[in-house]
């Protein structure tokens, strides 16, 4: 189907889905989320090829990490669906009536953005929070997915627009742009008769490329190269269990642990504890110069290590003599993604929180909780690091705009 087809279905559906109602809304994703369970075999089997199409292609293991569905991370999927219908409906709500002077009665009532597209990599679980998260909102949705998870999209797409056939809404709330090629991204991008906003969801290349190519408003989510400080307060055994969690229990993520920050008067003592720790899953550990003194057995850091997201079983180590170095260090090479301080002094929790410039800021917790089902949203659209409309974890309220209302009886202006 030709991009401009989908575009003018897309707009043609708007208009049914703008007006749903709650339970309607609802009742398309409880059975949505019922079907992704009842058909898991099938989405299994497809996600089986795209699996077998990366390890062909020797695709990295962090990235094939990403790619992978099991019957876990599907009942996650459903998951999140239920818990979007257990959300708040942020539609219809009005915010600060007022009455002017001249008797208007003025106030905003929250609508949807409209049509929006989404333009993603590798994790096919992107396609149903997306689609739940536009559709509980009103929007409709266009997604672009990558030809690495291409049968798992179709197969997961299939069976949500099924559930909203059921219904009797137009299953063109939801439509998948099956052509996977840079050429039909680069087209979609500049789609904006039809689209209202457009969402990149992967690696730094390809939002770098939606960013500089996108005639449509774009809300840009980003990379993460996250770091964990610790402390010359910390708790040394909460500081290791930490970062082993941020690190590896999933490492193609974006909220995962890349670099580690250490207070110098901690290095002796927790350098080869933390080695000692992560070799158990045989992270390459590449530190700065007081680090391998306390502990020869790590690599030698080079400068881009302190700015690459790894997604892979390796972490930088820095060493800094206090908290100020720490705030400077990271905020010159964080990506404004997640950033967390492991300490036992509420001054220095404070002003970490306060100076990090960041979408999430942590005081002893992993950075592994910057996720719309952690927070609560139900699941998310993607972490947005940007400082315009959203930031974070965009949930419902993110994919919503505001039209002013004005009540009258006969004003006319002077």
């Amino acid at each position: 189907m030709k991009l401009y087809e989908i575009g003018e279905k897309a707009k043609q559906v708007e208009s049914q889905l703008r007006v749903a109602d709650t339970d309607r809304k609802n009742t398309v994703l409880n059975l949505a989320a019922n079907k992704l369970i009842e058909n898991q075999k099938y989405i299994l089997s497809e996600n089986e090829k795209d699996i077998e199409n990366a390890k062909r292609n020797n695709m990295a293991q962090g990235l094939v990490d990403r790619l992978l569905l099991t019957e876990q991370r599907i009942a996650q999927m459903a998951e999140g669906l239920k818990q979007l219908v257990i959300l708040e409906d942020p539609i219809g709500d009005v915010e600060s009536m007022k009455t002017r002077p001249n008797g208007l009665l003025i106030g905003q009532k929250r609508v949807p953005l409209g049509v929006i597209g989404i333009i993603y990599e590798s994790r096919p679980n992107v396609t149903a929070d997306a689609f739940g998260l536009c559709f509980k909102t009103g929007n409709v949705v266009i997604l672009k997915g990558g030809s690495d998870a291409i049968y798992s999209n179709k197969a997961i797409v299939k069976i949500l627009r099924d559930a909203i056939s059921e219904c009797g809404l137009s299953a063109d709330a939801l439509q998948l742009i099956e052509d996977t090629s840079r050429e039909t991204a680069t087209a979609f991008m500049k789609l904006n008769q039809y689209v209202d906003v457009l969402i990149p969801r992967g690696g730094s290349g390809l939002i770098r490329a939606v960013v500089e190519n996108s005639t449509i408003p774009v809300i840009e989510t980003g990379t993460g190269n996250c770091h964990i400080y610790v402390d010359e307060s910390a708790d040394l055994n909460m500081a290791l269990e930490i970062i082993f969690n941020a690190k590896t229990q999933r490492i193609g993520v974006c909220n995962a642990c890349e670099s580690v920050v250490l207070h110098q008067n901690v290095i002796k003592e927790f350098m080869p504890m933390l080695s000692k720790k992560l070799y158990q899953k045989n992270v390459e550990i590449r530190g700065d110069e007081l680090a391998k003194e306390a502990d020869n057995s790590i690599s030698q850091a080079k400068e881009e290590d302190w700015g690459t997201e790894y997604l892979d079983y390796i972490i930088s180590v820095k060493t800094v003599a206090d908290i100020e170095e720490a705030i400077k260090h990271i905020n010159h090479y964080n990506t404004k993604h997640s950033e967390a301080i492991i300490t036992e002094n509420y001054h220095n929790a404070q002003k970490f929180l306060n100076e990090i410039d960041a979408a999430a800021v942590y005081v002893n917790a992993s950075t592994r909780f910057t996720d719309g089902f952690e927070f609560g949203f139900g699941a998310e659209i993607g972490i947005s690091t940007q400082k315009l409309h959203a930031r974070g974890p965009m949930g419902l309220l993110a994919l919503t705009t505001t039209k002013y209302i004005i009540y009258g009886n006969g004003q006319i202006r002077e």
